[in-house]
């Protein structure tokens, strides 16, 4: 695809919503500019840029105002010719479809967004990563040897259906990851630095490139260590990859029908104190950084969205409200159902109520204890407890009476994320981050460090 003579997005919504038989129909089309930049061994090794649509017509046959049959057809193609096939599918999808779960009726317009429907997309390009090539350039010359990979995003959507809504919005995603390796051998050293941003402006390379120094010095000294339960300080990267887990985890109807770590007897767990810290784990489309679309555009339904949501406004929603759970993931059929209140699932997540101390502040206060960087292949390993399983990557640090002393070996850990909640000792300031593990699919965070007391490392890993 490209730019030039390309059939407007807005008018595709339009002319598949013309074209329809359904008794109703929406139509989503989502128009991508992507570049990346990656890096090895002190030197540029590739980068480039593309263009792409995808987009998709949901048709709906209606049997009833809470009774429905769906099809969902999906396309690439940018041939204007090629939209009434796509529709036609999408009809003759939903006459073989069973009737729909989540079926309710589509909603009418309110909030709007026919201001912009006509822009064209948001567009990204190489030039992008400029400055943060210049300032790569002076790790390059040093004898660390680099890696990493640099990566932008403009996703803007259009939203619209047969009831008039039209929605859009441009959403841009970026992050830069840097590793670091010194030595070779048994006397290798890996460290890793990451961080998310819209336009890469906001990007501190010289500053992520001292951080990622540090920590390569503190590699210096080995030591190994058995399995056990640590006292742990786990960074905000870390602590991202394990509260969007919970996050994913917090679908209401799960929860009611006794399959989740958020069921209990006779109902959920909302309502129960996790800490006497007041951490409010949140998310908002509203955040400042952290923006992310602000209404529900699905071409497919799951227990967390539903394409009758299609247009559904998204709201601050606090999921967790000074250390008592308060919200769980319903669209507007499952919170009819269990009369609950209608919540659209986040794509930013927020951990706040922790103090203003730093992570160099909390491994000052430290007597004996571990310091993450990251965590790797997290897994699931009971859903009832939501306990997850996964491995320490890119550096184990010892802190001895308030300073890192060393490296140590790395581990492979048994935790939930709900339980560390339970027994969080500490949190410091909310700050930026970005996880390493669901970087791919999920970009934009802010998280306190966590102090656990008690942090169980299962088994000694090999990895390095």
């Amino acid at each position: 695809m490209t730019g030039a003579g390309v059939f407007p997005a807005g008018a595709v919504v339009e002319r598949a919503l013309a074209a329809s038989k359904a008794d109703e129909a929406i139509v989503i089309v989502t128009d991508a500019h992507e570049a990346s930049l990656r890096w090895a061994g002190n030197s540029m090794t590739t980068n480039g840029s593309s263009v792409s649509r995808d987009w998709a017509v949901i048709s709906v046959l209606r049997d009833g105002p809470n009774s429905a049959r769906v099809g969902s057809i999906s396309s690439t193609s940018v041939d204007p010719d090629e939209i009434e096939a796509v529709v036609r599918a999408s009809e003759e999808a939903a006459r073989a479809a069973t009737p729909s779960r989540d079926a309710m009726p589509l909603l009418e317009p309110t909030d709007d967004d026919t201001a912009t429907w006509d822009h064209a997309p948001g567009a990204t390009e190489i030039d992008v990563f400029t400055a943060l090539a210049r300032d790569l350039s002076t790790g390059f010359d040093g004898t660390d040897r680099l890696y990493g990979f640099a990566h932008h995003q403009v996703h803007t959507t259009w939203l619209g259906t047969s009831t008039g809504v039209r929605r859009r919005f441009r959403q841009p995603t970026g992050s830069v990851e840097i590793n670091g390796k010194r030595g070779a051998g048994a006397d290798l050293a890996s460290a890793w630095v990451g961080v998310g941003t819209a336009d890469f402006t906001d990007v501190d390379t010289p500053g992520l490139l001292a951080e990622l120094s540090r920590r390569l010095d503190w590699a210096g000294r080995r030591v190994e260590l058995p399995a056990g339960r640590y006292e742990t300080l786990l960074p905000p990267s870390a602590v991202a990859d394990l509260m969007i887990y919970l996050a994913w985890s917090m679908e209401g109807r799960g929860a009611h029908e006794g399959h989740t770590a958020f069921a209990r007897a006779g109902g959920t767990r909302i309502g129960e104190r996790l800490t006497d810290i007041p951490l409010t784990l949140f998310s908002d489309p509203g955040a400042n950084g952290l923006e992310y679309r602000p209404f529900v555009a699905t071409p497919s339904s799951s227990e967390s969205l539903s394409v009758f949501d299609n247009g559904l406004s998204a709201q601050r929603v606090d999921w967790i409200g000074s250390g008592v759970i308060e919200s769980l993931v319903y669209p507007r059929a499952t919170a009819a159902e269990f009369d609950a209140p209608a919540t659209v699932p986040g794509e930013n997540l927020l951990l706040t109520g922790g103090s203003d101390a730093s992570l160099d502040d909390m491994i000052a206060r430290t007597e004996r204890g571990l310091l993450l960087t990251c965590l790797w292949y997290i897994r699931e390993v009971d859903p009832a407890t939501l306990l997850l399983t996964g491995l320490t990557r890119d550096g184990v640090y010892l802190v001895e009476n308030g300073a890192v002393t060393g490296a140590v070996n790395n581990f492979r850990f048994n935790e939930s994320p709900l339980d560390l909640l339970r027994r969080v000792s500490e949190a410091g300031a909310t700050q930026l981050t970005l996880p390493r593990e669901w970087k791919d699919w999920f970009s934009r965070a802010a998280m306190p460090p966590l102090r656990i007391p008690d942090f169980h490392m299962s088994s000694v890993s090999q990895a390095t």
